[in-house]
C-alpha cells in the first residue's frame, strides 16, 4: 500500500478508534474524580507509535507491531506493566499496557504473525 488512504480500511479505523475509545472509557469507570488528567494520561500511551517512523512503509495493515517496533519491543512489555503497577506511573503505564494489547489484538484479528524474540 503506497499511500495512507489505502491503509485507512474500516477494521484499521476501528483499530485507531479503540486507541482512544479504551483509554477514554476506562478513566470514565475507574477515574471519575479525575477523568480529564486521567484520560489524557492514558492516552499518552499512543506516542509510542512515533516509533513507526522509522519504519518502512510507516503503517503497514500486514505488519504486526508488537515485536517490530521499537517501542512495541517484547522486552519493554514488562516495564510498561510496572510502570501500571507504581502509583505515581499508574495512569501513563496503563496508557502503555492498553496500547500494547490493543496492537496485540489487532495481530491477532489480522493473522499477523508476532515477531517473537526467540524460534522454536
Amino acid at each position: 500500500m503506497d499511500t495512507l488512504i489505502g491503509v485507512l480500511t474500516p477494521a484499521f479505523l476501528l483499530h485507531l478508534f479503540f486507541h482512544v475509545a479504551v483509554p477514554v472509557a476506562m478513566a470514565a469507570l475507574f477515574f471519575r474524580k479525575d477523568f480529564k488528567h486521567a484520560t489524557l494520561l492514558m492516552l499518552s500511551g499512543i506516542l509510542i507509535d512515533i516509533d513507526h517512523l522509522a519504519a518502512n512503509p510507516i503503517v503497514d495493515p500486514d505488519r504486526c507491531s508488537v515485536g517490530y517496533h521499537l517501542l512495541h519491543s517484547f522486552w519493554l512489555i514488562p516495564v510498561y506493566v510496572a510502570l501500571a503497577l507504581y502509583p505515581k506511573t499508574r495512569l501513563v503505564g496503563f496508557g502503555l499496557v492498553i496500547h500494547i494489547i490493543l496492537d496485540t489484538a489487532e495481530c491477532v484479528r489480522t493473522g499477523s504473525p508476532l515477531l517473537l524474540p526467540v524460534s522454536f
